[in-house]
């Protein structure tokens, strides 16, 4: 605690030098001690009006993930990763959030007057909701974060976009998929759904039926607007806390049955054993520093916010910790506004960088006592089960960022 005070009035002091020079700089630069004013006035446009577009000075944006061009020569979307070196807070603007498909896919483009929800199977009333029907319903708002499997890092990524890009948070709105279980009346032995969307592929996936009815939401909202094309408008399943690929777009279908079903997308993701499919739901806890992260510059020793995101698929962030020394001593960092269960939680830690070489990490602890694991724990433990050196199934280890003497910051892992 002592250190983390020593940094605030330090940087207290730096702040006071940074303002005198700020001063005699714009002294330098105008005469009359007047600030400049803007080069140009933007005049309202029928676009602005209508829906507005960003500063054109901010140029954020999404990247390709794993090695697949997006959009292909074929106009299919892969994998495309959000910019989390350059978010603000928790939530990920719908145009930034991150993009999963099922092994390549065009964006269904689907009217919703035509869009219908079945539910079926195990049920003692199978019953057919239009989107308008939907909505009539009573409704939920959450926070909930989405990450893919692909979600990994390795040696060869630079950036944190390209470490950890592939998750990112939103609020969501729709009704509780239990409301609709509920109505629909789930017959004994019911015990899993498979949730089906409308994309080429068909891809469908299993789900354990107390997940269906803990928390899972069928959405029609996300951030105060309608579901984006890309995110699965008109209709999505949000799974709070599961593998990505859990969470189904363009959601047509649910059907309850008896058992764990190896569906399109769970072949490759869990092994044909129904009590492996309980790995889908083990995301976190995790946690990534966004700054100083892989690729970005230190202008120099002095007073730094170092800041990230942390989150766990089991509930909340119940605290984040910060090493400077790759992970030989930990401190604990802020945690920025309310820790939301499955969702990005901010977290912040005042350092004050002497110059030299060090390498930084962060790691989570979740409200049931998960610890975040750093990569050799999590080797040591695919490799007790016949596995080789490297990080399997869910990869939540620590990742490291080493910032060398000249301020510029690199992956540390070996």
């Amino acid at each position: 605690m002592s250190s983390k005070k020593t940094d605030r009035r330090e940087f207290l002091k730096q702040g006071a030098a940074l303002a005198s020079a700020a001063a005699l700089g714009a002294t330098a630069r105008s005469a009359s001690g007047q600030l400049p004013g803007p080069e140009a006035q933007l005049p309202g446009t029928d676009e602005l009006v209508a829906y507005g577009k960003r500063s054109r000075f901010v140029d954020s944006k999404r990247i390709p993930h794993g090695g697949r061009h997006s959009p292909d020569q074929f106009g299919l979307d892969f994998h495309i990763a959000t910019p989390l070196q350059d978010s603000y807070g928790v939530i990920t603007p719908s145009s930034l959030h991150y993009v999963g498909t099922t092994r390549g896919s065009f964006v269904p483009d689907i009217d919703p007057d035509k869009h219908h929800l079945m539910i079926h199977g195990m049920v003692d009333n199978p019953l057919v909701f239009t989107m308008d029907e939907l909505k009539r319903l009573p409704s939920v708002t959450r926070l909930h974060f989405i990450e893919c499997a692909g979600n990994r890092a390795n040696s060869r990524h630079v950036t944190v976009q390209e470490t950890h890009g592939m998750t990112s948070c939103a609020e969501w709105t729709g009704v509780l998929l239990s409301t609709l279980l509920e109505e629909a009346g789930v017959q004994e032995g019911g015990d899993w759904i498979i949730a089906e969307g409308v994309e080429e592929v068909k891809g469908t996936s299993s789900i354990p039926m107390t997940k269906a009815m803990a928390d899972c939401i069928v959405c029609y909202g996300m951030n105060g607007e309608d579901v984006r094309p890309q995110q699965g408008y008109p209709l999505r399943l949000m799974v709070p806390g599961g593998e990505g690929i859990l969470n189904v777009k363009w959601l047509r279908r649910i059907k309850v049955v008896d058992q764990f079903y190896m569906t399109y997308n769970d072949y490759g993701h869990l092994r044909q054993d129904p009590a492996d499919a309980a790995l889908a739901l083990q995301i976190g806890p995790k946690s990534v520093i966004t700054f100083p992260s892989g690729g970005q510059q230190l202008p120099g020793a002095g007073f730094y916010e170092v800041r990230g995101l942390a989150w766990s698929g089991q509930g909340r962030v119940a605290r984040v910790e910060v090493s400077t020394d790759g992970g030989e001593s930990w401190f604990d960092a802020d945690i920025r506004g309310e820790a939301h269960p499955m969702a990005h939680t901010a977290f912040s830690f005042n350092w004050t960088w002497d110059g030299e070489p060090c390498e930084l990490q962060s790691r989570c602890i979740d409200d049931i006592g998960q610890i975040q694991p750093s990569r050799q724990q999590a080797i040591e433990f695919w490799e007790s089960e016949g596995g080789r050196r490297r990080v399997k199934g869910q990869d939540n280890s620590i990742q490291p960022w080493r910032v060398d003497a000249d301020g510029s910051v690199h992956n540390a892992i070996a």
